[in-house]
């Protein structure tokens, strides 16, 4: 009985683990706040970025407003490749990055350990 106990719990292990790595997980796109001449979005930083992705119109100026609640040290920094930016996030404290949206495309943003991602589509 043991083994068979054993078995079940090992097999839904291994599923879970399957899953959670290879299984196709939605995820939320979030639109930017528009006016006439500036876009925004504001970006939770807790154990990610939430939402993690971000939708912005090309040729309207644009921000991104990071507020970190994580203590960890991984998340204190983030870091846009394409756009040359890696910015330190202070905790609790609402953090404004600038994002060039004169091309169109999609631009990936991660932690400063490179652990953490997200992504935004200038559409």
């Amino acid at each position: 009985m043991d083994k068979l106990i054993v078995t079940v719990v090992a097999f839904g292990l291994i599923a879970f683990i399957s899953w959670w790595f290879f299984g196709k997980h939605a995820v939320k796109e979030v639109a930017a706040d528009q006016t006439a001449n500036q876009q925004s979005v504001d970006v939770e930083v807790s154990g990610g970025y939430s939402p993690s992705t971000v939708v912005l119109k090309q040729g309207i100026p644009a921000q991104i407003n990071f507020n970190r609640k994580d203590a960890s040290s991984c998340l204190e920094q983030v870091v846009f490749e394409d756009f040359g930016i890696n910015d330190f996030l202070p905790k609790n404290e609402k953090h404004s990055v600038t994002i060039d949206t004169s091309k169109a495309g999609e631009y990936d943003y991660a932690c400063g350990m490179n652990m953490f991602h997200g992504k935004v589509i200038v559409k």
